[in-house]
């Protein structure tokens, strides 16, 4: 983390006084859900999204808390630890339940809700190594069946990338009854005779704001595009696969479990997608900047 001021508690404060009492539930239980947003030379991309996922996640677990004020802590964290200026960044926010003793059920008495946020710079791989595309290995998808709501419980997810890091790959792509169904932490893509598909958005995905987004732009491109299953035997056929996420824009995947992924090069459909999602970017920073004139 590299804030130096965080939120916490209503309040923005040194990082370095930032604590939360050990019967906080989301420490106890992981009964807190989060979410991040990507912020490009300190302007957001579809802010209103991720808070609307933010509400969902909040309403699907039953935490009471009112997010009319998370777009302004937000764009606060970032101006706060001067990252106006980075190329890339983003604020990282979660609620818990709050401070309660530890049960198996929620409070009795009604508690305050924890609100913890920071905000860091992040890099894009640089043009050399993502024109190489990255790699990746399959994993049981050991999560839970309600993987649309974003919560701190993510243990399945560290062990699946810990797969990775030991089989000296980039990535982890989840396996579920024969799917291909997501990356660890990124949505997972493939084009199939010159079709980008990717899993429908149900319970056992997380519909990320930017796999939305490159839905769109697709669409708006005229390249066809299909929400379904990916069968783990299509990877092998597949022409290209990619992942797609907050801090992965769109990330290219040209190896999976030691195999070449088509011709094992980023593709064109994968680069004609990362061209038009940077390209959104450009245009949503000139608009920031025309409306801050």
């Amino acid at each position: 983390m590299s804030s130096n001021t965080v939120y916490l508690g209503g309040r923005f404060i040194p990082k370095s006084e930032a604590v939360v009492p050990v019967e906080d539930r989301g420490f106890l239980l992981a009964d807190a859900v989060y979410e991040v947003v990507p912020f490009y030379e300190g302007v957001p991309i579809y802010l209103d999204r991720h808070v609307e996922r933010l509400r969902y996640s909040l309403d699907a677990v039953r935490i009471d808390f009112d997010t009319a004020d998370v777009a302004d802590i937000a764009r606060r964290l970032v101006t706060v630890n001067g990252l106006e200026r980075e190329d890339r960044s983003i604020v990282y926010l979660q609620v818990t339940r709050g401070v309660a003793p530890r049960t198996h059920w929620f409070p009795e008495k009604t508690v305050e809700p924890t609100v913890f946020g920071y905000a860091k710079a992040w890099t894009r791989p640089a043009e050399a190594i993502w024109g190489r595309g990255f790699t990746a290995i399959t994993v049981p998808d050991r999560r839970w069946t309600r993987v649309d709501i974003k919560t701190i419980n993510l243990l399945p997810n560290v062990l699946a990338f810990q797969a990775a890091k030991d089989a000296n790959v980039d990535d982890a792509i989840l396996v579920r009854d024969g799917v291909a169904i997501e990356g660890a932490h990124q949505n997972f893509w493939a084009v199939i005779d010159g079709t980008v598909v990717t899993h429908a958005a149900t319970n056992l995905i997380l519909a990320g704001i930017t796999r939305g987004v490159v839905l769109e732009l697709a669409r708006a491109a005229g390249i066809p595009a299909a929400e379904r299953p990916i069968q783990v035997e299509e990877l092998a056929v597949a022409e290209e696969l990619f992942f797609t996420g907050a801090t992965g824009e769109v990330r290219p995947c040209v190896q999976v479990d030691g195999k070449a992924i088509g011709n094992g090069r980023v593709g064109p459909i994968t680069r004609a997608l990362s061209a038009a999602f940077l390209e959104l970017v450009e245009r949503t920073k000139e608009e920031a900047a025309a409306v801050a004139r």
